[in-house]
């Protein structure tokens, strides 16, 4: 990467605030400038969850290159296809490679997270449930 193409970045919390707006409806996210900063080549946020709101559990998948999430604060637990249910604990860093499909079961009140991922501007797209759970939820219908 050019280093002139890029910019200095320094995000303060003091400073910064968490807005609603962002991929989850039950999280809030706090900008830390790097997409700015990498002229869009990548976003990082501090993800808090909101009181009150729960995930939805549906199956999805990233368009991105890279994502990785370190858990700042409280526990999140993730479905992952191939790999079944995974709990991340405060510490823990996590890679989800592209295209996993995944999704979220539940999180602690006090979840917070920073997640960074490459490009900044990536698609996220709903996804059938793996083979595996489709056949789990027919099962457990009869």
């Amino acid at each position: 990467m050019n280093a002139r193409a890029q910019r200095f970045n320094v995000s303060h919390r003091a400073r910064s605030k968490f807005e609603r707006r962002g991929l989850r409806s039950y999280f809030a996210y706090r900008d830390l400038g790097i997409e700015r900063a990498t002229r869009g080549k990548v976003v990082a946020h501090v993800i808090r969850a909101l009181p009150g709101k729960a995930p939805h559990g549906e199956w999805h998948y990233h368009d991105c290159a890279v994502q990785f999430v370190y858990v700042l604060k409280g526990w999140v637990k993730f479905e992952y296809e191939g790999l079944g249910r995974r709990t991340m604990r405060a510490g823990a860093c996590f890679y989800q490679p592209p295209s996993i499909r995944h999704r979220e079961l539940a999180h602690s009140k006090d979840l917070e997270m920073i997640e960074v991922v490459a490009p900044a501007r990536f698609e996220t797209r709903d996804a059938k449930p793996p083979a595996q759970d489709r056949a789990r939820r027919k099962s457990a219908r009869r």
